[in-house]
Formats: structure tokens, C-alpha cells, sequence
């Protein structure tokens, strides 16, 4: 399996540099309906998920399902504008698929992006969390299987998944733009359902502050890459309230892009420190 791995995504490579020459030096990830960063991208290259080799195919509202290539505040930048889920059908290999892909041309650094609700009740919707550390046991780790050693070690530390750097950098960034930027604990589960009630209770008791359906797995292949990775949650719903509050995947969509604008200027100022 490993070898077919490498097999794959040397095809991908390959397929991607016949029709992009640039090597990015950022990768980007942006999640459910925060794709407006793209519009502050000076785009060279656009490439459908559909038309690249062994790529999966986005299947969630709000994921445009595009990889595109440009420029974003005076760095090469590499974006995929919709990601995939484990819960859509995927492995959590397919899942962590373009972050692989990402690596092997030339990306060293990952943002990461997604909508997540909250069960610490200091946040609000519309705010920003930075992710410092997550709980992953809820969901399937994308290293299970044989190792592919010239992808990371069999064994790689998680002590620092998030780089410290970087967030100390982000807090800089939310200080001279005037936002209040939280940091804390992002927890994965699998979806597609929304937790019930007493999971967000369990969540927040094992130490959560947001949950999500993402970017976990996509750090885990990113940290065993070695790439350094920054994380934002934007929060779209409150998992704990005392009313029969109900969460649609639309209002998530909703929330998200009303606090859009601020991730957008966030993560732009990000790539042009890094």
C-alpha cells in the first residue's frame, strides 16, 4: 500500500506541474463556507478536484472543490477551496491525501480553516479561535497502516502539533487589527451528525473548547510531514445552551460568512510573515 501511495502521488505531482510551473510555498485549507479568501489571491493556475489524478471530489455544500495556485500577500500560495470530510465516504487517507500532495511541491507551511461549535460559553458566534492543541480520539488517525518513510517517521510527536510560532505571530496580527482572537482546544469527531447534548457536555469536560468535522486528520498528516501548521475555528453555533437550540448546516454556512471577512484579513497577513 505504501508503495502504490507514493506511486499516486508522484502521478499527482507530476500531473499538477505540467500545468503549473510556480512552487508554493504556503498551503491553505479553507473550510465550509470561508472560501472568500480566494478573491484576495492573485490566481495563476485553477484546477478542478475531478480533472487531477487519484483526487478525491468534494461532496459538501459550501466546498467549491477547486486547487488553486497564485500569489496572496507577496507569497506562493497553494488553496484548496473545499476539503474533504471523512464523513463523505473517504478514508482518512483520502482525506489527508492533498496534504501529501501539497508537500511534495514544496509547501512548508499549512493554514487550516474550519466552522466548529463551541461548548466553552466565553465564545460567541462569529468568533475566532486559534486552535493550540486538539483531541483527536474521536476520529480515525490517517497514519494507520504500513509507513511510508519518505513521507514521516512511523511514529511522529504530536507535542506540538499547532506551531507555537505562528500563533504567537497571529496574536500580533488580531492585536494591530483590533480582533479578539481566543486560543484553544479543538476536538474531532466524525460527523455527519451534529454532537447531542451530552456529547457537547462530554466534549467540554475532556477539556474541548469547539468541535468539528475536519482539520485534525489534516494535521496529523501535515506534523508527519513536517510541515508547520496554524489552525483558526470560526464559531458558527453554541453546543451547550439552556434552550432546545437546534443547528442546521445552513446557519453554519451563515455564521461563517459573516465572520469571513475577518479569518480573510487574518490569514493574509499570516502568509505574509511566514
Amino acid at each position: 500500500m505504501a508503495a502504490e501511495l507514493m506511486q499516486q502521488l508522484n502521478e499527482t505531482t507530476s500531473f499538477i506541474k505540467s500545468i503549473y510551473a510556480g512552487k508554493p510555498e504556503v498551503g491553505i485549507i479553507l473550510g465550509s463556507g470561508l472560501g472568500n479568501l480566494v478573491k484576495e489571491i492573485q490566481i495563476e493556475q485553477e484546477i478542478s478536484y475531478d480533472k487531477i489524478p487519484h483526487f478525491p471530489v468534494s461532496t459538501v455544500i459550501g466546498h467549491s472543490g477547486k486547487l488553486l495556485f497564485g500569489t496572496l500577500n507577496g507569497k506562493k500560495v497553494m488553496v484548496m477551496a473545499g476539503r474533504f470530510h471523512f464523513y463523505e465516504g473517504y478514508t482518512a487517507q483520502q482525506v489527508v491525501y492533498p496534504v501529501r500532495v501539497m508537500k511534495m511541491l514544496g509547501v512548508q507551511t499549512l493554514l487550516l480553516s474550519n466552522a466548529a461549535g463551541s461548548v466553552n460559553p466565553a465564545y460567541k458566534v462569529g468568533d475566532l479561535m486559534i486552535i493550540k492543541d486538539h483531541i483527536s480520539f474521536f476520529t480515525v488517525n490517517p497514519l494507520i497502516g504500513k509507513n511510508e518513510e519518505t513521507l514521516g517517521t512511523r511514529f511522529p510527536d504530536m507535542s506540538e502539533p499547532y506551531s507555537k510560532a505562528l500563533i504567537a505571530k497571529a496574536h500580533d496580527i488580531g492585536k494591530r487589527l483590533g480582533y479578539r482572537l481566543h486560543e484553544g482546544i479543538y476536538t474531532a469527531v466524525t460527523g455527519p451528525t451534529f454532537e447531542t447534548r451530552a456529547e457537547y457536555m462530554f466534549i467540554k469536560i475532556v477539556g474541548g473548547d469547539v468541535v468539528g468535522m475536519s482539520t485534525v486528520q489534516e494535521n496529523i498528516a501535515a506534523v508527519h510531514a513536517g510541515m508547520q501548521v496554524f489552525a483558526v475555528s470560526v464559531v458558527t453555533d453554541i453546543g451547550i445552551r439552556e434552550d432546545d437550540n437546534i443547528i442546521t448546516h445552513e446557519e453554519v454556512l451563515a455564521a461563517a460568512k459573516e465572520a469571513e471577512p475577518k479569518l480573510t484579513a487574518l490569514f493574509k497577513e499570516m502568509t505574509g510573515i511566514i
